[in-house]
């Protein structure tokens, strides 16, 4: 893999790391956990594609302006719940 795109993936990896204890909401929430008498632990997965442009000459590519979900995510109560007490709703499958 090139090394740049390594510190880039690093960079990002840090900004997200930061962005969440970063996050005001985020403590709270986690707070409140605590102080109801539970051990918190919060485990994200993203997944994020890397795809090299072929034509590196055209800098100033415009960016879609809305990106759609391609695959599915199952959700148990816990994840609900979870989600609900970080103030993160989920839109309900429409089928």
């Amino acid at each position: 893999m090139d090394e740049n795109l390594k510190d880039l993936m690093q960079e990002l990896g840090n900004a997200i790391n930061e962005s969440l204890s970063d996050s005001e909401s985020i403590a709270a929430a986690i707070g409140d956990i605590k102080r109801a008498g539970y051990d918190v632990f919060l485990v994200l997965e993203a997944t994020i594609g890397f795809n090299k442009r072929e034509d590196e000459t055209d800098e100033h590519t415009e960016m879609p302006e809305s990106f759609e979900a391609t695959g599915k995510m199952s959700w148990n109560s816990q994840d609900t719940k979870f989600l609900k007490a970080l103030k993160i709703s989920l839109d309900e499958d429409p089928r």
